[in-house]
């Protein structure tokens, strides 16, 4: 299966840089909707055959173009919504509290999944929740299915899945808002990242780090 996950578009949390993550969330900014009303141009290339959102608003706003473009229902799941920040919630992203955030999702894609968010969920519980849409997806026969998701889910569960992306790469990639990542595989048989915005990823064991930028794809 081809599983391309999108970030949500802007929304005001985002420009002030805070960590929400509890549904129902912000919606989007007008530059917010702009990036949502881009996406069916964005992804013309792609036989889109199922289209997910998280529980979160701003994803469903988000998809909310794409859907109508392709004549899709938007199949809502709370296991792709955005790792829950728990006691951090709405605190700065930038400030000392809030970079513990990400400095304990990325301990759970490097295997401490049994860490726990101060307040929140584990790294086995988040890891989980995602995969379950994932597999259902697969299961579904969708060739090519379109996840609307949030930045750290996906950069999470991409270093913790993806056989050739690590977390120094994805940790070092945030993504901007509507940024796309392409997986090609299956539960079963792992998943590899075939580009992240854009910029193509290379191979495991085809020489360099894991998750090494091979430039922009077309």
């Amino acid at each position: 299966m081809r599983l391309l996950l999108v970030r949500h578009g802007q929304t005001p949390s985002n420009v002030d840089r805070l960590l929400d993550t509890a549904v129902p969330g912000a919606g989007l900014t007008p530059l917010g909707e702009a990036q949502a009303a881009a996406l069916p141009a964005a992804l013309a290339g792609e036989d889109i055959e199922a289209l997910y959102a998280s529980t979160l608003l701003r994803t469903r706003l988000t998809a909310a173009p794409l859907a109508a473009a392709r004549g899709l229902d938007v199949i809502v799941r709370d296991g792709i919504r955005e790792l829950s920040a728990g006691d951090l919630e709405m605190l700065p992203g930038h400030t000392p509290q809030g970079e513990r955030y990400l400095r304990t999702v990325f301990a759970w894609a490097a295997g401490d999944t049994r860490l726990r968010m101060p307040g929140g969920e584990n790294g086995e519980e988040a890891l989980a929740r995602y995969d379950a849409v994932v597999a259902e997806a697969a299961a579904s026969g969708a060739r090519t299915a379109v996840m609307i998701s949030h930045g750290a889910a996906i950069r999470v569960w991409t270093a913790a899945r993806a056989d050739n992306v690590d977390v120094a790469f994805a940790a070092a990639r945030p993504l901007e808002n509507t940024g796309v990542v392409i997986l090609e595989g299956s539960p079963s048989d792992g998943w590899k990242a075939l580009s992240w915005e854009g910029a193509m990823v290379e191979p495991a064991g085809e020489g360099g780090p894991a998750g090494a930028a091979l430039g922009a794809a077309g």
